[in-house]
């Protein structure tokens, strides 16, 4: 005798039809409820692991440009932060759209990321070292990665919207930075030299384990575009994230096709499943 779950509606579907779903895959109704809370676990564990992850690798790639906010030059923070950044959005961008058809992998990788900074800077800047909020105030991609998204809804082909998408990621990130970071940048006068705000927060909060970032980092040939070098920085950084958001696009589709543990009888039954044995079995 089979059990039917009495569910009246099931992920918008009929009661008839949920019952049948559920009957075929083998499931009891104590085992659909359990199946359901396990689905809910898993959510919850891989939003916490690729949140530790993605900012776990910004922070490995580019730390310096984004805890410092004497780092946030106009030179190299707007070429270095966004080809680092749009490194996991892509791959998630690929796993949404090739697994679920959901165009919302790079926004949700970007809010994600936001959001798991601005924890870390609460807890380990403040809470833990005591430095300020200003000091390090972080990037964030939002725009870019909407941008990216919406790409891929109106072209819908992975090249496409690496050049289109992607270069767009990586241009309006200093336009995007820039409204938050504006007053940072003004110019102040201490002990007769000229020096940003940004620079004299880092004067006062010095990070004592490495005397090397007492120094103004403003400095190289871009700087001979004059008031432009933000901008010459930002079409490169979009050149560059054309070639990273297509490899790692491809980089997303090969990790969302591996196979990590074989789906056997034993795994299916800690699931509350039946074996595909059991199943082949039935009378249908």
């Amino acid at each position: 005798m089979s059990t039917t779950f009495d569910s009246g509606m099931v992920s918008g579907q009929p009661a008839s039809r949920s019952n049948s779903v559920i009957e075929i895959a083998g499931f009891t109704k104590e085992a659909a409820k359990y199946s359901r809370i396990f689905d809910f676990l898993v959510v919850l564990a891989v939003i916490t692991l690729f949140a530790g992850a993605i900012h776990l690798h910004v922070m490995l790639t580019v730390g310096d440009w984004d805890m410092y906010i004497d780092w946030k030059d106009r030179q190299y923070w707007p070429l270095v932060m966004p080809v680092s950044m749009i490194m996991f959005p892509a791959a998630l961008q690929s796993i949404f759209w090739n697994n679920f058809r959901l165009p919302i992998g790079a926004t949700v990788a970007a809010t994600v990321l936001l959001i798991t900074t601005w924890i870390g800077r609460w807890a380990n800047w403040w809470i833990w070292t005591g430095f300020p909020f200003t000091e390090g105030v972080p990037s964030q991609v939002i725009a870019g990665a909407m941008l990216m998204d919406f790409a891929l809804i109106v072209l819908r082909n992975p090249l496409f919207t690496s050049i289109f998408g992607g270069f767009a990621f990586g241009f309006v990130f200093w336009p995007e930075n820039y409204s938050a970071f504006a007053p940072y940048f003004v110019p102040v006068e201490h002990q007769g030299t000229v020096a940003s705000v940004a620079d004299m927060i880092g004067y006062t909060f010095p990070r004592s384990n490495m005397p090397e970032y007492l120094r103004i980092i403003e400095r190289g040939t871009l700087r001979t575009f004059g008031s432009s070098v933000s901008w010459v920085s930002a079409v490169f950084a979009g050149f560059l994230c054309i070639f990273a958001h297509y490899a790692w696009w491809y980089l997303g589709v090969f990790a969302s096709q591996a196979t990590f543990l074989k789906n056997n009888a034993f795994v299916m039954s800690l699931m509350g499943l039946k074996s595909d044995a059991g199943i082949s079995g039935r009378e249908v």
